[in-house]
């Protein structure tokens, strides 16, 4: 390999690991926010847990073959190599900076949109409005509504199926031993189907649609029985009863968090190694097509930069999101999880690019209301909402002005 393209790749790498770094630090908290708020778990405890699942999701479960062209919503034909190069690059800075400012300002954005929203300016000054696919815009702009409001309206159904079916009971103990293994028979269900359901894994495994339906099915009943004996030794205590349910769900929710956070290393690691995977090509001077393979070591890198960021800076967000929307308690927090979790599974199954970040803070809006608005503070959800638009103009606006810069550097 020449010393140029080893330098080209080379930088990169190191700003994409960067970019996985804020990463990390921002979207990290979709996992553990919750369960950090509601003390199922702490701080330490949240960024290791985090940290390892979304290394082995990167790189187990993580994309290893990335429609780089179509998610970076820039149509390349007739965009000269060099120019797509510079692109690539000035994108991947501009959604980490703004990323970053975000994550210093304690707000909860969506990587995915700021990597599109990057793009779309590089896009716009590389090859005009024509090379800019918006329908995808228009689908992450309708994503901005969709995702909060579902998820919202699913962590305010499960909370109040919990509270009609176990704390409005007269024995909420007895009444948690029978709902609670159904409810953790379901989760399972879906944690399991999320994971064999037109998934890398399924697809090198040859697992069809129905197989993953069925391993599903038998995980969840299997993990249904063992919630039976799990939660047969817990005796009713009267005045205690309320406290003994929320320990019930508070490992519940532990489950919950270590899935999104699998999840997420899974999904969002493309956001911060897909272009470095066309970068390579590029660099080599061969033509890009409209898929482009991710070897594993970019995948791992990519792991390991999300898991510092969330080691290192992720606390400011799960402050955000954990306490400072509503209070959680494990209850609240194992909705919050449950409704998010369904929202993003459901979303991918259709194609919608959401944001989980978006659906995180909607289901945390969606539990307090449910105990009233007034348990919402209103003037952090402004400030939230403020971030969410402003994402992908200002990406856009710095991608270009990144990408200026390093054409005048280069030329």
């Amino acid at each position: 390999m020449e010393l140029e393209i080893i330098i080209i790749v080379g930088g990169a790498s190191a700003i994409a690991f960067y970019m996985a770094w804020s990463i990390g630090s921002n979207d990290v908290a979709n996992s553990m926010a919750t369960a950090v708020g509601a003390k199922a778990i702490t701080f330490k405890q949240a960024v290791l847990i985090a940290g390892i699942l979304n290394i082995v999701g990167a790189v187990f479960v993580g994309s290893h073959v990335s429609d780089t062209v179509r998610k970076g919503v820039v149509n390349i034909t007739g965009i000269d190599t060099h120019i797509l190069l510079l692109g690539f690059i000035a994108s991947l800075i501009a959604a980490a900076i703004w990323i970053t400012i975000s994550t210093w300002k304690s707000m909860p954005i969506s990587t995915t949109h700021s990597i599109i929203g990057a793009l779309m300016g590089f896009g716009l000054i590389a090859g005009g409005t024509s090379s800019v696919m918006w329908d995808k815009i228009g689908a992450v702009v309708t994503s901005w509504i969709l995702s909060p409001v579902v998820g919202c309206i699913l962590a305010f159904i499960i909370f109040k199926i919990i509270v009609r079916t176990i704390f409005a009971k007269n024995n909420p103990v007895e009444s948690a031993k029978i709902v609670g293994p159904i409810i953790i028979g379901f989760t399972a269900f879906l944690i399991t189907s999320s994971l064999f359901l037109k998934t890398p894994l399924s697809k090198n495994y040859n697992i069809s649609d129905l197989d993953g339906l069925a391993i599903a099915t038998v995980i969840a009943i299997l993990i249904g029985i063992i919630g039976i004996f799990a939660l047969k030794g817990k005796k009713t205590k009267m005045k205690q009863d309320y406290f003994i349910v929320e320990g019930i769900f508070r490992k519940l929710q532990i489950i919950t968090s270590c899935y999104v956070a699998f999840a997420h290393g899974a999904n969002d690691v493309a956001n911060a190694i897909g272009p470095v995977a066309a970068i390579i090509p590029l660099a080599q001077n061969e033509p890009i097509g409209s898929t482009v393979d991710i070897p594993y070591t970019l995948l791992l890198l990519g792991g390991i930069g999300i898991a510092i960021g969330c080691w290192t800076w992720g606390r400011r967000v799960m402050q955000t999101i954990g306490k400072r929307i509503t209070s959680l308690t494990n209850t609240r927090g194992f909705s919050v999880d449950f409704g998010a979790a369904t929202t993003v599974l459901i979303a991918s199954k259709i194609g919608m690019p959401i944001s989980t970040s978006h659906t995180v803070v909607g289901a945390v809006i969606g539990v307090g209301i449910a105990k009233g608005l007034e348990a919402i503070d209103l003037s952090v959800i402004k400030k939230i909402i403020v971030s969410w638009v402003l994402t992908l103009p200002i990406a856009a606006g710095t991608s270009i002005a990144i990408f200026l810069l390093l054409r005048t550097i280069v030329e």
